[in-house]
């Protein structure tokens, strides 16, 4: 048996956690809620921006729809779009690399794990990134963290505050070390970011785990989460193996960390605009022109 074959033979014993999918009924017009179990009309789930009304349970949405529910309609300018991964290390366990790079930019439309732009909100100027859990993950390689950093580093040129939505598995593994140096570049920009005295948030949704909880996501001056969302660095499993002890049932969720101190806010995705824009301008940052975001 091989090593990889073993591994799999061992993830077939063993209880990951509760990782909901989002369950479409036969004919696409219903959505079964995984948290409730209640079958919703699917176009009154978009129209509650894919947050059930019985339970509140805040499905995973992507990029695109989460840059529609922050922005002000028209004002996003994307940044870095052409940028795409490579496969420096040629890495291959069962597949290539390179293969699930494509298979993904085909599943997804996207280059990588990440868009990010300048945009407004309600008037106020904001620099944006977006995770995409859809992309491998949400992992954070190389192409993750250069774009990631550009942003940053256009925000403090402009002088933006700066929100980054966090969705992720951690770092990229077929990318090794290159993937783990991503995490200094990004903390290194958001310290220049900050000695301009600049308003940076991290939005943390399900989940936001690994390499990013370990950086960016944990180096807000307001970290901001969705309810219920999975945050952590380390797995349930690996925790209670290493100790030795049961952990209570809503650990790593957005309410511990927000009962222990590690998280600031949550918040309501449907309030999600106007609490930032409440933010924004408690922070001083003004309206600006449309046209000035470029």
């Amino acid at each position: 048996m091989s090593l990889f074959d073993w591994f799999a033979a061992r993830r077939k014993d063993q209880f990951v956690g509760k990782v909901s999918q989002e369950t479409d009924e036969s004919d696409g017009l219903w959505v079964k809620c995984s948290e409730c179990s209640q079958v919703v009309y699917r176009k009154d789930l978009i129209s509650n921006l894919n947050v059930c009304s019985n339970c509140g349970h805040h499905n995973r949405i992507n990029s695109d729809e989460r840059i529609r529910i922050i922005s002000d309609k028209g004002s996003f300018k994307e940044l870095d779009s052409s940028l795409t991964p490579t496969d420096p290390l040629g890495f291959k366990d069962r597949r290539s690399y390179s293969d699930r790079i494509r298979e993904s930019q085909a599943g997804t439309g996207l280059k990588d794990g990440v868009i990010t732009g300048l945009c407004t909100i309600n008037s106020l100027p904001l620099a944006l990134a977006v995770m995409d859990f859809r992309f491998m993950g949400g992992s954070m390689g190389s192409v993750v963290g250069e774009k990631i950093t550009r942003i940053i580093e256009r925000a403090t040129e402009e002088k933006f505050p700066l929100l980054i939505v966090c969705a992720s598995g951690g770092a990229r593994m077929q990318e090794g070390m290159l993937s783990l140096m991503q995490m200094a570049k990004i903390s290194g920009a958001l310290k220049k970011h900050r000695s301009k005295n600049l308003l940076y948030m991290p939005l943390l949704t399900h989940p936001t785990t690994g390499g990013v909880t370990a950086s960016f996501a944990m180096l807000g001056d307001l970290i901001l989460a969705e309810p219920k969302a999975l945050i952590g660095f380390a797995g349930r499993r690996v925790i209670e193996q290493t100790l030795r002890e049961k952990l209570p049932d809503n650990f790593q969720t957005a309410e511990y960390l927000l009962e222990h101190g590690f998280v600031d806010h949550i918040v309501n995705r449907k309030e999600l605009k106007n609490t930032l824009t409440k933010i924004l301008r408690i922070h001083g940052v003004r309206e600006t022109l449309t046209s000035d975001v470029n």
